[in-house]
């Protein structure tokens, strides 16, 4: 036999193993695929119920304030449970006392912000730093905005960009949250494990808001920026972001 013969001979007895080689690999593509298309579509339910759910508690929230208005009555909402905390003031003259607490919110710059869960001990750190920050409830809208624009993730000590929802997923999975919407909806109605969440985003880096800030060592009731502004937050986010 001579070798270009020997050559076609091998190769021919290579092709079964070569053909179920790619046959292999032609299925494992095949199943990447599906399980992609199948996550892809189980995210867009999830992101298609989370919408639904807030068109709906707004609308019952409208017909309760018409319902109270007919009656004479005002309507009052539910206590808040979410707050984003801005930090607006530096160091200079600082007690030691609020410093830790900002150091706690990990609010170690000026203008990094932070999603807090209210209750009796957030809302007592919140009197130690308030000359310090500014804060209130932010809608669903700004929660979002945040996260999408300006939110980075903290994995190993890095701070990573959130590129893909994988990063979510492979942090995350394990508490169901294994997509962007995912996230703001958890951290948005504070979750069961919304300490896990909001420690998986890197503290937020904002902008100073476009024109600039009124006045940081007034509270804001008074015309200034330092304190709780309620749904009014939303207004300053926006410039910020």
């Amino acid at each position: 036999m001579n070798k270009s013969s020997l050559v076609l001979y091998n190769c021919l007895k290579a092709l079964p193993f070569l053909r179920a080689v790619a046959y292999v690999g032609a299925l494992e593509q095949h199943i990447f695929f599906q399980k992609a298309r199948k996550k892809k579509l189980e995210i867009f339910k999830r992101a298609e119920k989370y919408v639904k759910e807030h068109r709906q508690r707004v609308r019952q929230e409208i017909q309760l304030k018409r319902e109270a208005r007919k009656a004479g009555n005002f309507y009052v909402p539910d206590e808040a449970r979410l707050a984003f905390v801005i930090r607006i003031r530096g160091i200079n003259q600082m007690h030691p006392r609020p410093r830790k607490v900002l150091q706690l919110f990990r609010l170690r710059q000026i203008n990094n912000g932070v999603f807090i869960k209210l209750n009796k001990a957030t809302l007592q750190m919140l009197r130690i730093v308030e000359p310090y920050v500014a804060w209130g409830y932010p809608s669903m809208k700004t929660v979002h905005d945040l996260i999408y624009k300006r939110g980075y993730a903290k994995i190993n000590g890095r701070r990573i960009p959130i590129t893909d929802n994988s990063i979510v997923e492979s942090a995350l999975g394990k508490c169901d949250i294994i997509c962007m919407e995912d996230l703001v909806h958890h951290i948005f109605n504070v979750g069961p494990y919304f300490k896990r969440a909001t420690n998986f985003l890197w503290p937020f880096k904002l902008n100073n808001p476009s024109g600039g800030w009124t006045k940081k060592t007034n509270h804001f009731v008074e015309g200034g920026d330092f304190g709780n502004r309620e749904d009014q937050i939303n207004a300053l986010l926006k410039k910020m972001i």
